[in-house]
């Protein structure tokens, strides 16, 4: 049997556990969030997170959220058409401009909407009615409002506060989406619509059916595909392999956005120093990139130096740390002086902690994966190919990034699709609207728990997956290389069917499962893009071609 296209039943009887709300959120970050407290105005709403509702990549965001605000609160020589501009020339030709404009343009309500659930944005020293405006890599204004460095953490922290105080909204904490639950999968004739998902509670490993109409998915990335990634241990593609396993279509995942400064210090121990990401908003307030000589290499690769987009910036690190033998490069603060400290007091200490002080030498950043361009195929309302299945945020894939993210749009992206796609339900099928249903909806089968010997192998394959990921599929690529992935991605598939099939669920075995999809996915459009651009660059087909300005979409049937 083949778990790409059935779920695990028994004998078709209710399960103990099963819940029923009018939406059904997967995810907690900014964009699940937003969602579930305006939705929890109209209906019950229940969300689940796998881990603690902080650990998310929203959480972990320190740059802060681009937004062009009205005037006399905006940079006087900032517009929305400069901030589109900024977000077609970082997609390189493959923004969905309608998707750019929609979500541009209603940037100042986000802000708005983020202040009146609790976001302290900073303020201007010299004009308390003014907000601080930063500037990042791709933009050509200051237009990034932040909270410190620790902007995300404030979104999440606020958003988390007043869904907490919602008497609608339901918030689970360890509990884990394994699959969709559609009709299409329980082979009921009628349209192909969701209903609901089947969930592991992972303390007391109950799997419980959890019943509604409106799903929507919007867990995030999938940045620990790869051996060194900015993201959260959460980050592992399983809101994308749900949608794929249910049928929804998957456009763009070859371009994986590598973020261009990670933290680089072997002498450092734990994952948190391996992944510590050193916000693009330093090189936005005058820190540079240099080469152990002191050289700004960038700016032999592209004008904007140190603040062109990311992919420019992460290529320029990878061929000079390939044409030196170097393990990094650096970022020199100095033309910050003190005011870093003030700045960037989050990454300053945090960098303390593992023992560099950036005030009196450069800080070691190499490349790490950092955003998923691509994702689940919807249109300006988050509605997928699926009936009733919505995904929003850096899940989806909306024509919004094309074939790279400009910095600091995907918080905006998030809060501004969860607004949108509300008003989308509402208007097709809101609560009390009659919708169909599966008569019953059977129980979960498990397998055997798993003896230790084969934990081993659980674990290997992990490894094996995150480095071959990293070896043949990073920033620079060949067809040989993205072969050699798909060989071993294909392997690996065939074990994760035996650990899936044959043992009780761990969210071990799901991430994996779920990783191995989603690798699977980014290889298999790679390889069908004959050319580079954005955040793919192949060696095989080093330019970039007009026959390819097109999304490389996958799906199943």
């Amino acid at each position: 049997m083949d778990d790409r296209n059935a779920l695990p039943i028994s004998n078709p009887q209710p399960l103990y556990g099963s819940s029923m709300s009018d939406f059904l959120v997967i995810g907690s970050g900014v964009a699940g969030l937003s969602f579930a407290i305006k939705a929890a105005e109209y209906g019950t709403v229940t969300v689940i997170t796998k881990g603690k509702l902080l650990e998310s990549n929203t959480a972990w965001a320190q740059g802060g959220i681009s937004a062009v605000l009205p005037p006399g609160l905006r940079d006087p020589g900032d517009t929305c058409e400069k901030h589109v501009a900024d977000t077609l020339d970082a997609g390189a030709g493959l923004c969905n401009e309608e998707a750019v404009r929609v979500i541009i343009a209603e940037g100042a309500e986000t802000i708005d909407e983020l202040v009146a659930w609790g976001t302290d944005f900073d303020k201007d020293h010299d004009d308390p009615e003014r907000y601080s405006l930063g500037k990042e890599g791709g933009h050509s204004e200051r237009r990034i409002l932040h909270a410190k460095d620790t902007t995300g953490k404030e979104i999440a922290t606020s958003l988390v506060e007043t869904a907490r105080n919602h008497a609608n909204i339901a918030l689970l904490e360890d509990h884990y989406a394994i699959d969709l639950i559609t009709t299409g999968k329980l082979g009921v004739v009628t349209e192909d619509r969701v209903l609901g998902a089947y969930v592991l509670e992972t303390q007391s490993g109950e799997v419980k059916v959890m019943k509604s109409p409106r799903v929507i998915v919007a867990t995030g990335g999938c940045g620990k595909t790869y051996l060194y990634t900015t993201n959260p241990d959460s980050s592992t593609g399983d809101g994308l392999a749900m949608c794929w396993r249910a049928g929804a279509s998957i456009a763009n995942m070859e371009f994986v956005q590598f973020h261009p400064t990670c933290f680089y210090n072997p002498a450092a121990t734990g994952p948190e120093a391996r992944s510590f990401l050193v916000s693009e908003a330093v090189r936005g307030e005058g820190a540079v990139l240099v080469n152990e000589d002191g050289h700004e290499f960038v700016n032999d690769h592209d004008l904007r130096g140190s603040l062109a987009p990311r992919d420019i910036v992460a290529r320029a690190i990878d061929t000079e740390i390939k044409r030196t033998g170097a393990p990094c490069v650096f970022l020199d603060i100095s033309p910050l002086g003190e005011t870093f400290t003030e700045r960037f007091p989050f990454i300053h200490e945090t960098l303390l902690a593992f023992g560099h002080n950036a005030l009196e030498k450069p800080i070691p950043v190499v490349p790490a994966a950092h955003y998923q361009c691509g994702g689940v195929v919807t249109d300006l309302f988050g509605k997928t190919t699926v009936r009733g299945l919505y995904a929003i945020g850096e899940v989806a894939s909306t024509g919004l990034h094309g074939a790279n993210r400009l910095a600091s749009n995907s918080l905006l992206e998030g809060n501004v699709l969860a607004r949108r796609a509300l008003t989308e339900i509402m208007r097709l099928y809101p609560p009390g609207k009659e919708v169909p249903t599966a008569p019953e909806i059977p129980s979960w089968e498990s397998g055997n728990a798993a003896p230790p010997d084969e934990l081993v192998n659980i674990y290997h394959a992990w490894d094996e997956l995150r480095r071959t990921m990293q070896d043949y599929v990073s920033i620079v690529r060949t067809d040989n290389r993205l072969r050699r992935a798909s060989y071993r991605l294909r392997n690996l598939h065939r074990e994760v069917k035996e650990f899936y099939w044959g043992y009780t669920l761990t969210p071990d075995i799901l991430e994996l499962r779920n990783l191995v999809a989603t690798a699977s996915l980014i290889v298999d459009s790679a390889l069908l893009r004959k050319e580079s651009r954005g955040s793919h660059h192949t060696l095989d087909y080093p330019k970039r071609e007009a026959r390819f300005d097109q999304d490389t979409v996958l799906r199943k049937f």
